[in-house]
């Protein structure tokens, strides 16, 4: 446990929350790590960075501030201090003492108060976010966890029944407000957009083509690390003679047994195996939400596309920002 201020006459430390119900994966993320690829460390974060940011912007708190990716359900937290608290990404139906919340929502919390997050009904992730931010100690420049690796986040490693989280000093008072989800897309086939990647033109057309008609399924063989893919065998693993070159998350390769990998939020910094695609930022969200069993297909665009893509994303957050703002300036406390 992290040690924290006490309450007195008692053992519980102020400003916490407490993990009563926790099951494995869950972990504290923030927006992820930066610039330190050159050395071998990748990303982390989010896999939804959208919804983790509206959850901080709920709360006043800075958009990157860490938060709770849960993606393994039930979950539950008692709170040890009066805060507030944003819930957002999948409908996980969120009870606090058993009154149901909406989603993408934020209210205030009394010390002892307990928070139930069930299994969602659509999407596979959901953020809780607290005033304050989770604060745990930043590992080069960053709290989220890369499990893989062991560090960051609360000691490395997924949340366990009895952890202690703290919290940081709230920026703002505990409000009650929601924000509207971004709109996504709805049916039984993700489409997200990619753009053709380095060895893409190597590989030969049979496979290309494949690639972009196919209806690909996540296997049970994902995690945060990567999605790996089934359907048609590319085979563009088999005949390559490629050094080791820098990825990111959202890079497609295809080791050479022809079954494509999506690099997620813990993608390696650098990989051999061919590159056929990359997912463009702005979709990486939805693919973040995407459970396993679920089917994705692949949409060619460019690079101009991606772009205006990108910068809806910014504008439905700055929307959100200015929409908040203004309630803020104008409500009540909760």
């Amino acid at each position: 446990m992290i040690p924290g201020s006490m309450i007195p006459g008692s053992m519980i430390p102020d400003r916490m929350i407490e993990v009563l119900e926790a099951a494995t994966a869950n972990t504290v993320q923030d927006i992820g790590r930066t610039g330190f690829a050159p050395i071998g460390v990748g990303r982390s974060g989010a896999m939804d960075p959208v919804a983790l940011q509206v959850a901080n912007m709920l709360l006043g708190n800075a958009t990157g501030a860490a938060a709770i990716e849960i993606q393994v359900f039930p979950f539950a937290v008692r709170f040890t201090t009066d805060t507030a608290f944003a819930i957002t990404g999948a409908d996980s139906e969120p009870r606090l003492d058993g009154v149901p919340l909406p989603p993408w929502w934020a209210a205030p919390a009394r010390a002892g108060q307990v928070l139930r997050l069930s299994p969602p009904r659509d999407g596979a992730r959901s953020y809780l976010a607290v005033a304050g931010g989770i604060d745990v100690p930043a590992v080069l420049g960053s709290r989220s966890t890369h499990l893989r690796s062991a560090f960051g986040g609360f000691h490395g490693r997924a949340l366990e029944h009895g952890d202690m989280l703290p919290i940081g000093p709230a920026a703002q008072p505990a409000m009650t407000l929601g924000a509207a989800a971004p709109e996504r897309p709805v049916g039984p086939v993700l489409t997200v957009q990619a753009l053709p990647a380095a060895e893409h033109d190597a590989f030969p057309q049979s496979a290309r083509e494949a690639f972009w008609s196919a209806e690909w399924r996540i296997t049970a063989q994902s995690n945060r690390h990567g999605y790996r893919l089934s359907g048609p065998e590319l085979g563009g693993g088999d005949g390559f003679n490629i050094r080791s070159t820098p990825i990111l998350p959202g890079v497609v390769q295809v080791p050479p047994g022809g079954a494509p990998i999506v690099q997620m939020s813990d993608a390696n910094s650098a990989g051999g195996y061919p590159k056929i695609a990359t997912v463009i930022g702005a979709d990486l969200p939805l693919l973040g939400q995407a459970r396993l069993g679920s089917r994705v297909r692949f949409a060619k665009t460019n690079y101009e596309a991606a772009l205006a893509a990108e910068q809806a994303v910014r504008a439905y957050l700055a929307r959100v920002q200015r929409t908040i703002g203004l309630f803020r300036r104008n409500g009540a406390p909760g």
